[in-house]
């Protein structure tokens, strides 16, 4: 099979986005009316981003949901995609599962293929999206102020837990563990929270990478700083109940892969955050509130500092 073959078979469908659709030098997208693209692009590595045995429909889902949650971080409607994709070989029995688990989610956000590229190479996968959002209305990571209170949803540390029982440094149940890889595997897009939140919420960011650094991105942008309460933070990892409170502690401030929303609100506004977790069927929680000192600081339930050793995933470090 050759390469255009490929795309024709897993990848080529009809779009009403793009006017040219699949096969063309170029995709053409006009945002509507008073409407700016948001644009954002992911690459994942076999053995850097997921493991060589995941299943392949799995890891047609995930590539496209770390994508999505950044324009659910920004308040974005999906548009579109492309896919560049690096094979190191046309194995149809991989590549038709990994076009369904993507294009299932893709159709689940109404996102259309509309263009990419194919390569012989170490299996490597690179998509950028495109969404739109109202002029002004975007979610940016510069908005905190003192006295927001800060949110997240959904849980954290889950997708570390399975991590780490993979590399054998933990051990779990078979239920929680299976219940913590679709968390690794299948992460859920916070699309429809990041809509609702568009004019409630004053700044945002996905946790990719782990809360602390995540929301420490947050805090650089806004030029302030925040208090977390450690019970609350902990109390995110739900699967990982059968771990210590400080190995929960620890995975949700720095487990990463868990593509929630990190997002600050003025308190004013908490009746309208939940709101916006119940319009988008997604839990919200209050962990902390946003300070005018600089740093982030962790307290628990007396308000005396707990210092953990935890830093943010660095691919260069």
């Amino acid at each position: 099979m050759g390469e255009f073959d490929l795309i024709a078979r897993y990848f080529k469908r009809p779009v009403r986005r793009s006017p040219l659709g699949v096969g063309d030098d170029c995709a053409l997208l006009a945002p509507a009316p008073g409407m700016q693209l948001a644009v954002s692009t992911d690459l994942l590595i076999e053995g850097r981003h997921f493991l060589s045995t995941v299943d392949p429909r799995r890891l047609g889902h995930k590539c496209l949901a770390v994508n999505l949650s950044d324009l659910a971080a920004c308040g974005a409607k999906p548009l579109a995609f492309t896919l560049g994709l690096a094979l190191p070989q046309a194995d149809e029995a991989w590549l038709a599962p990994f076009a369904q688990g993507l294009l299932a989610l893709a159709d689940a956000h109404g996102c259309e293929l509309v263009g990419g590229d194919t390569t012989r190479g170490p299996l490597a996968i690179s998509i950028t999206i495109f969404g739109e959002v109202p002029t002004g209305q975007a979610l940016l990571r510069s908005g905190a102020r003192p006295g927001d209170e800060v949110w997240v949803s959904g849980t954290l540390g889950d997708a570390r837990l399975a991590l780490e029982v993979f590399r054998g440094t933990r051990q779990a149940p078979q239920a929680v563990f299976e219940a913590a890889r679709e968390r690794l595997e299948c992460p859920i897009p916070r699309v429809s929270l990041g809509l609702a939140l568009r004019g409630v919420a004053s700044a945002a960011i996905d946790v990719s990478d782990g809360l602390v650094g995540d929301l420490g991105h947050v805090l650089a942008a806004s030029g302030v700083g925040a208090t977390l309460w450690a019970e609350l933070v902990a109390a995110l990892s739900v699967q990982a109940q059968a771990l210590s409170v400080q190995d929960r502690l620890d995975f949700a401030l720095a487990g990463g892969d868990d593509y929630e929303l990190a997002f600050t609100a003025p308190a004013a506004a908490r009746d309208a955050v939940l709101a916006a977790g119940r319009a988008s069927g997604t839990a919200v929680h209050c962990i902390g509130v946003i300070e005018a000192a600089p740093g982030l600081r962790l307290v628990d339930a007396a308000g005396q500092a707990v210092v953990r050793p935890v830093a943010a995933f660095d691919h260069f470090a």
